[in-house]
C-alpha cells in the first residue's frame, strides 16, 4: 500500500484528497503549511509528497529546496499559480510533476500512478544497512534500534545518508559541510562536532566509544557497517 502526504491550507481540498486516496488504496498523511509538512516527511517517510505552492508559512518552492536537501520522494505539485514561470521554478526546484487547479481527479491518480512506477522502475536505492546497533533503511527513509523506530531531523538524515552511501571511506569534514549545508559553511567543523554527537547518541550502544560513527581526527568519519 502506497502512502501520501497531502500537504495544502485548504481544509476542503485535504478532506476532499484524503477520502479519495483512501478510497483508492491509499494511506494518507496531512499537513496544512510547511514547517508541517518537513517534520512530517521526516518523522514518517512516504511514496509520493502532494504539494500546494500557496502555503501560509513558506512558499511551496522553499519547501521543495528544503525536502530535496535530504529526500528523493516524487513531489506532485498541486497549485492555483497558473504560470509557466511558476511551474519551471518549481520543477526546478525539484518538482517531479505539476497540476493546476482546478484538477480532476481522474487525471490527479494517473499521475500519481506514473511518479510511484518511475520511482519503483528506478530501482537505485541502495538495500538495508544492518549493523549490530542499528538498521538503515534509505529506501524508505528508516532507521530502527533494537526493533523501534529511531526519529531523525532533516539534517541528522543528510549526514547519515552520505555516510551509509560511502561505507569504510573517510568522509571529510568539508565534504559534508559543503553537501548538507552549503559551500558558505565549509569550515563550521562545530556544525558536524554537535549533529555527529546526536548521532551516536540515537545509534550507538556506547556513544563515547563508538563502533560505526567514526571520527577521523583533524580529517573527518568513516561509517563502519
Amino acid at each position: 500500500m502506497h502512502s501520501v502526504l497531502v500537504v495544502d491550507d485548504d481544509p476542503h481540498i485535504v478532506r476532499a484528497l484524503a477520502i479519495t486516496l483512501r478510497g483508492h488504496g491509499y494511506t494518507v498523511a496531512t499537513a496544512t503549511d510547511g514547517e508541517s509538512a518537513l517534520h512530517a516527511a521526516a518523522q514518517r517517510p512516504v511514496n509520493v509528497v502532494i504539494l500546494d505552492l500557496g502555503l501560509p508559512d513558506l512558499d511551496g518552492k522553499t519547501v521543495i529546496t528544503r525536502l530535496r536537501e535530504w529526500s528523493t520522494v516524487p513531489i506532485l505539485v498541486l497549485s492555483a499559480r497558473h504560470g509557466s514561470e511558476d511551474k519551471v521554478e518549481a520543477l526546478d526546484a525539484g518538482a517531479d510533476d505539476y497540476i493546476t487547479k482546478p484538477f480532476g481527479l481522474d487525471e490527479l491518480l494517473a499521475r500519481l500512478r506514473v511518479l510511484l512506477r518511475r520511482n519503483t522502475e528506478s530501482g537505485d536505492e541502495p538495500a538495508p544497512v544492518h549493523t549490530s546497533s542499528f538498521t538503515v533503511d534509505l529506501a524508505k527513509r528508516r532507521i530502527t534500534k533494537s526493533g523501534q523506530d529511531v526519529r531523525m531531523t532533516p539534517t541528522e538524515w543528510s549526514i547519515l545518508d552520505i555516510m551509509v552511501r560511502n561505507p569504510d571511506k573517510l568522509i571529510t569534514q568539508q565534504q559534508l559541510l559543503t553537501e548538507v549545508w552549503g559551500p558558505a559553511y565549509v569550515k563550521e567543523a562545530n556544525y558536524l562536532r554537535v549533529y555527529m554527537a546526536q548521532l551516536r547518541r540515537k545509534l550507538e550502544v556506547e556513544p563515547s566509544n563508538p563502533r560505526h560513527l567514526i571520527t577521523e581526527p583533524g580529517m573527518g568519519y568513516r561509517f563502519v557497517p
